[in-house]
């Protein structure tokens, strides 16, 4: 056998034993946490994800990486977490896998190729491009406005690897690179409150003219900076503008819900409505984490005769605008 036939026989049998790698650095795409009431960002650990953080790899590689091969990833911002329209911030922290076991900290290199995660997400096993994921999660105690959060995060990414293997495991060449790319990552806050509405007792009596006033207060802890109203709708039996209570038997005993401690009607449509900033304690826009009460008396009419004797029962629907 000729020389070229052996060099072209030794080149035929490394073939089948190589196996390659490739990595590039691609455009992100963003993480959204979605949009969510402010009482569930304050209270809950939300969670978001990207599929892609911009590193995208291709190959086959027959083996596990080594503590001589790297993918670098440091991830820096100018804000410190979720920045909104008022300047408020939602803080959150970013996890390398989908547990809270490996975080990663801003402006401190952290590198995918250790612990087994490059390897668990099969980056460099099989000819179709995978991304390098990231996966987030909020800080509970966030109380903050309603509106658009986002971050822009830089990514600095850089690799280093063996991306060529032969036979007996030996290194044909590596892959080195790096790049640069921003993700976005958004939360949307909505209005919300938290509503504590006692119910109205008038007990008993044996007339109308016998049951008394009842004095008590409606408390709202709503979101931070909202300016809202509160409205009373007119009850289930509502007839010439009185609320009123039915029995079983289908009698009625009317009655209504007066603002404070005065006779002004609580209802549901215009001035009929209370404003945040007519709460009779801490007035003005919601806080999101203090109480505004509004206080109310409430009477039976006296000017109507006395139905039978019954438990005479209405529900009555507090609503909330912003």
């Amino acid at each position: 056998m000729s020389r070229l036939c052996q060099l072209l026989l030794l080149a035929a049998l490394a073939l089948p034993g190589a196996a390659w790698g490739l990595c590039s650095s691609v455009a992100t795409a963003p993480a959204a946490f979605g949009s969510l009431n402010s009482t569930v960002v304050r209270t809950t650990v939300q969670s978001a994800s990207t599929t892609n953080a911009g590193l995208q790899c291709t190959g086959s590689l027959l083996s596990l990486l080594v503590s001589t091969d790297h993918f670098y990833a440091t991830i820096t911002s100018s804000s410190s977490g979720l920045v909104g329209p008022t300047g408020d911030v939602i803080p959150y922290t970013i996890y390398a896998d989908n547990t809270t076991s490996y975080p990663i900290s801003r402006g401190v290199q952290f590198d995918f190729a250790r612990n087994g995660i490059i390897d668990a997400l099969g980056l460099l096993n099989g000819p179709t491009p995978k991304s390098v994921p990231l996966y987030l999660k909020t800080t509970v105690g966030a109380n903050v406005a309603a509106g658009l959060y986002q971050e822009t995060l830089n990514i600095a990414w850089n690799w280093n690897y063996c991306s060529g293997i032969g036979i007996g495991a030996i290194c044909l060449g590596r892959d080195i690179g790096n790049g640069n790319q921003t993700l976005q990552v958004t939360l949307t806050v909505t209005n919300d409150c938290q509503i504590t509405t006692p119910n109205i007792s008038f007990a008993s009596a044996p007339v109308v003219a016998g049951f008394g006033t009842v004095n008590q207060s409606v408390s709202l802890s709503c979101t931070k900076g909202s300016a809202y109203t509160v409205g009373l709708d007119d009850g289930q039996n509502v007839s010439g503008g009185r609320r009123r209570m039915k029995s079983s038997a289908g009698n009625f005993l009317a009655y209504d819900i007066f603002k404070s401690a005065g006779a002004v009607r609580w209802g549901s449509v215009g001035t009929a409505r209370r404003a945040s900033s007519d709460a009779d304690v801490n007035p003005g826009n919601g806080t999101g984490t203090g109480s505004q009460l509004f206080n109310y008396n409430a009477k039976v009419y006296t000017d109507q005769a006395t139905p039978p004797a019954a438990s005479y029962t209405d529900s009555v629907i507090l609503d909330v605008q912003f």
